[in-house]
């Protein structure tokens, strides 16, 4: 059995550098923390770690920006600050944060038909792009995992007869309600996004398209995100970055959409993927849909998934326990990667956890 963990010491940095213009792998530093509140974050999300059974909240990274700048950062296991870490469904907010370029350059338009992009859908007339984003495609898709895999679409997908064309896989799927009236979880309607994203940008650019409108413009080098045997992305769960990579991201989003002095996504697209998808109902998921990210707040004002933590909180969630929680109120970011198995972390309690140790002590 083997149990531990590593920590790679936090560098306080002298930089004059703006969070906004981090090149490369610079990084303006705040404080090393410590105290009581600290030690309670740690103690939830680094317990010994167990990487024989795999059992219990196993933490890979923990990484906590405030007020644009690195203020926490610890790795265990095999990850460290240099790795780039699978985000599983992180990817699918990571494709609608490259759409939001996209949306910028006014090449699509959210009420479009998803057909218009990706013509096998036109056996599913009325579906919009807006529907595929708020996973309310009306296809009758079960997004079962390793509990359910002879029953499940998205094992089918990515591992067996869907795994060559997994957009057209997807496609060929019965209607279980109308388009945009149900919200049922599917990392096939992100794949229907990403192939659609091939002709809203055109085939030459699409291949790199990830990198020149977002990664590159954020001082990400080292992302990867695989794509399936006909070249489309796999948007639903492929993409890799290292843990502060994956921060710039939100920070842009915690910045609705500005990088510098650049307004690299519009704020209307910041405030759509921030706005409940208004038939969702309490007990559905974990968190409330919104535009392929997730919110701590519905349409009902009284709704929050996460009660220890501000109602503005979003976040991208990915399988296994990876998470970018955003909250602008507290002028947080964080990332937490980990590899967990059995379900047993719960992000209320590390956001919890986190508040108490950084909300309140940055500069206003």
């Amino acid at each position: 059995m083997s149990k531990g963990w590593f920590l790679i010491p936090l560098l306080i940095l002298n930089l004059s550098v703006q969070a906004e213009d981090w090149p490369g792998e610079q990084w303006p530093s705040g404080p090393t923390p410590s105290g009581p509140a600290i030690e309670a974050l740690e103690h939830y999300a680094f317990p010994l770690r167990d990487d024989a059974s795999r059992e219990g909240i196993r933490t890979d990274a923990l990484l906590v920006i405030q007020d644009g700048r690195l203020v926490y950062e610890r790795y265990a296991g095999p990850t460290t600050a240099q790795t780039p870490h699978l985000t599983w469904s992180i990817s699918k907010s990571l494709l609608a944060t490259v759409f939001g370029v996209a949306y910028g350059e006014q090449r699509f338009a959210l009420d479009d038909p998803a057909a218009k992009y990706y013509p096998p859908l036109n056996r599913h007339p009325g579906l919009t792009l807006a529907d595929l984003f708020h996973w309310a495609s009306g296809l009758d898709w079960q997004e079962d995992y390793e509990y359910a895999p002879l029953k499940s679409s998205v094992v089918a997908m990515l591992y067996t007869r869907g795994r060559h064309d997994m957009a057209a896989f997807t496609a060929r799927h019965e209607s279980f309600s109308p388009p945009g009236q149900a919200f049922r979880y599917s990392s096939g309607d992100s794949n229907l996004l990403a192939a659609a994203l091939k002709n809203i940008v055109g085939a030459a650019r699409y291949p790199d398209y990830p990198w020149t409108a977002l990664f590159e413009p954020l001082g990400i080098r080292h992302a990867t995100w695989e794509t399936d045997a006909s070249g489309t992305f796999v948007g639903s769960s492929y993409a890799y970055l290292t843990a502060r990579d994956l921060a710039r991201v939100g920070l842009l989003m915690q910045r609705d959409g500005r990088w510098g002095e650049r307004q690299l996504i519009p704020k209307d697209w910041v405030a759509f993927s921030r706005e409940p998808f208004v038939h969702f109902q309490a007990g559905q998921d974990e968190a409330v849909p919104g535009g392929h990210w997730w919110l701590n707040r519905g349409a009902d004002p009284g709704l929050h998934p996460w009660p220890d933590a501000p109602p503005d909180t979003f976040a991208a969630l990915g399988h296994w326990g990876q998470a970018l929680y955003v909250i602008p109120s507290a002028r947080l970011v964080i990332v937490r990667y980990g590899d967990d198995r059995d379900g047993s972390y719960r992000h209320n309690e590390l956001l919890k956890r986190a508040m108490a140790a950084f909300a309140g002590k940055g500069q206003p």
